[in-house]
């Protein structure tokens, strides 16, 4: 894929350099001629514009890039950028980063963001997964299809323990995508058996989310 990450600062570099080590196309947008730090991400184009402006995305030939990411460290620069990509080029995925939790929603489908990407937010679900057992701690939304990643571990006294994958019975619009046993990620089978300790990962609208609990604790 060829993607255009808006913003060579230290974030959007990192995300170019993971990008480019999994075998894709980067091109890095910065308007301030001190962040176009060309040695430090070798393999990539670098793009010495507004990211903000029509000129400079024509110039970038972003009608050709299947994802933007707006990362730039100002949130108004990220929302228009996305904006502009998503109606002025049709780019097919646009992640944009939050800076500042008060403007997260605005980061939605009417400015063109197909997944907004909110540091705090992450890390807070992150300590709650990493402490809760028993209840559901959402990890990340996607917002185009108003769809939730999810978390689940079993306690020992969870109803589900013992009981096969195939055996309960899931809300409507939810889906359960892995368990994480012992380290191992395990695809979920009919046969599988529930423990104690489990990490439930589901993909479920909001309305799902809320009836996962009764289904598994």
């Amino acid at each position: 894929m060829r993607i255009a990450i808006a913003g060579a600062g230290n974030v959007g570099r990192a995300i170019a350099r993971e990008l480019l080590e999994n075998g894709h196309q980067v091109l890095l947008i910065d308007k301030d001629p001190e962040a176009l730090k060309m040695d430090s991400v070798p393999s990539a184009e670098w793009l010495l514009a507004d990211a903000c402006e029509i000129t400079a995305l024509d110039q970038a030939k972003l009608d050709s890039c299947q994802v933007l990411v707006a990362a730039t460290g100002d949130d108004k620069v990220n929302l228009v950028a996305s904006l502009l990509g998503k109606t002025e080029y049709g780019v097919p995925r646009v992640v944009a980063r939050v800076n500042h939790p008060k403007n997260e929603w605005m980061f939605d489908s009417a400015w063109g963001v197909d997944v907004a990407v909110s540091t705090p937010r992450i890390i807070s679900a992150l300590v709650e997964e990493a402490v809760s057992v028993g209840d559901v701690v959402r990890l990340f939304s996607f917002r185009k299809g108003e769809a939730n990643l999810v978390e689940i571990t079993l306690p020992d006294t969870a109803a589900c323990c013992g009981k096969t994958v195939g055996e309960v019975v899931l809300p409507e619009d939810a889906s359960i995508a892995a368990i994480v046993r012992d380290g191992h990620v395990l695809t979920p089978k009919d046969h599988d058996v529930f423990t104690a300790g489990d990490e439930l990962l589901f993909v479920a609208s909001a309305k799902a989310e809320a009836q996962l609990k009764a289904c598994f604790i």
